[in-house]
């Protein structure tokens, strides 16, 4: 269920708010100040915040900027001032949109589906930019996890590091040393040896028949590529 935070201190305009929020299957809290706002933002999710610029104590402004200070969520201002400097200071704090007082209330529950729908969108691409998704093999660069097969394989640090960068370059033929010194360093104790044996312990979780690669080649005298 997407949710909203409604800050604002006007008492019939957060309820008008909250009540075309609710009849559109939004859920939503509200805050009457500035402080109180802060507090909700910390403890829950919120999938967007409607912030109303004239707060008693802690200003719109100055709020906006200490909520993108943590939250990467769309801010819509809600104001009666429709000066255009007020706009680009909103804008310079955080703020993702603008609207003005009296608004209609179908248009604010347009904007606020259309950034709620935007920042989802960007969500998930992000999330996917975060995995590899090559045949039936899985790398989460966030977890640092690797599923075959929607099972999981248990990896050690280097030989994540080995897998991950050998698929997130497939089809490029890279050398021993070349290897060695992504993964390990130019100050490392080791040699290509040490490649050799992390290959192989990655095609025993990996591959079918270790003996018969399908995803990480050997290509002889001059290194291994990652088949996709």
């Amino acid at each position: 269920m997407q949710r909203v935070l409604i800050i604002e201190d006007e008492k019939d305009i957060a309820e008008l708010e909250r009540d075309y929020l609710e009849i559109n299957g939004i859920e939503s809290d509200i805050a009457a100040t500035g402080e109180e706002g802060l507090k909700l933002a910390a403890a829950n999710s919120y999938s967007l915040i409607l912030l109303d610029l004239m707060l008693p104590g802690i200003d719109g402004f100055d709020l906006c900027e200490k909520l993108r200070a943590t939250l990467d969520v769309p801010i819509l201002m809600v104001t009666a001032r429709k000066e255009d400097i007020d706009k680009i200071r909103g804008f310079g704090r955080g703020a993702d949109d603008y609207i003005v007082k009296p608004f209609n209330p179908n248009e604010l529950i347009a904007r606020v589906k259309a950034h709620m729908a935007r920042y989802d969108r960007l969500t998930k691409r992000d999330k996917k930019l975060n995995e590899i998704h090559i045949r039936n093999l899985m790398m989460d660069s966030d977890s640092r996890r690797v599923f075959l097969d929607n099972e999981e394989k248990i990896f050690t640090a280097k030989e994540y590091d080995l897998l991950y960068f050998l698929a997130s370059h497939p089809n490029i033929v890279f050398t021993k040393e070349h290897l060695f010194e992504q993964i390990w360093g130019y100050d490392a104790v080791g040699d290509n040896t040490t490649v050799t044996v992390h290959i192989r312990k990655i095609r025993e979780k990996i591959e079918e028949n270790p003996s018969l690669p399908q995803f990480i080649e050997t290509i002889w005298g001059v290194g291994y590529r990652f088949r996709k």
